[in-house]
């Protein structure tokens, strides 16, 4: 089984002030994070890090990396100096069929994300919501554990009964866009009289079943 996570920010105790995690000190979190991860995670299945690990040396990284359970990968995030400058700050793999990219920072578009992909990504600490088929997987946005491929699938399921209500807000964005363009073509500044008229009513004609989907939509 593959597992996702981010963020765990080992050893940093201010990360418990500035994004308000549930521990009286630096010593609770990280022994519950690590309960956490092992409490689900086997040493045979993979985990990807997806940044913010630690902000300490490699020495002090390993003390924690020692104690998780799985196969661990690691991406390069904001605080990641233990790691060398040739870490990868990508990781993309098809898993069962699902094509995942995973990165720190979110991304609004990513490789194949036109064609069904999966981005998963921290560093934003529960505070940056998907757009589309993606997923903050850093502890603070999910109880402090990791995130399975079998769970993802769930929340990607969830997502994705969203995306048609999505797809059609842009279906009416871009007809919008082509009647602009229309009228700019075919409706110059100087046009006079009848003929202008008779351009006006066709934009009215254009942009009624436009106005009916917004309402329908807003309806929904």
């Amino acid at each position: 089984m593959y597992f996702f996570t981010a963020d765990c920010h080992f050893g940093h105790a201010n990360i418990i002030k500035y994004c308000h995690r549930p521990f009286k000190d630096v010593m609770e979190m990280d022994n519950e994070i690590i309960r956490r991860h092992n409490s689900v995670v086997t040493n045979d299945d993979v985990v990807v890090h997806l940044g913010d690990t630690t902000l300490g040396n490699k020495d002090f990284a390993n003390t924690y990396i020692k104690q998780l359970n799985g196969n661990h990968s690691f991406l390069k995030g904001s605080h990641d100096s233990w790691l060398g400058q040739q870490t990868p700050t990508m990781w993309d793999k098809k898993i069962d069929g699902q094509y995942i990219v995973g990165t720190h920072y979110c991304m609004r578009t990513w490789p194949r994300s036109h064609y069904g992909s999966w981005n998963v990504y921290g560093h934003s600490h529960g505070h940056m919501p998907p757009e589309g088929l993606q997923w903050d997987v850093g502890v603070d946005n999910n109880d402090f554990y990791p995130v399975s491929f079998d769970k993802l699938k769930e929340i990607m399921e969830s997502l994705y009964k969203l995306e048609p209500v999505k797809e059609k807000q842009r279906l009416i964005q871009y007809k919008y866009q082509a009647l602009g363009r229309w009228a700019r073509k075919f409706m110059p500044r100087d046009v006079k009289g009848l003929h202008k008229d008779v351009v006006y009513e066709q934009l009215v004609m254009m942009c009624d079943p436009i106005i009916d989907e917004i309402e329908e939509l807003e309806g929904e």
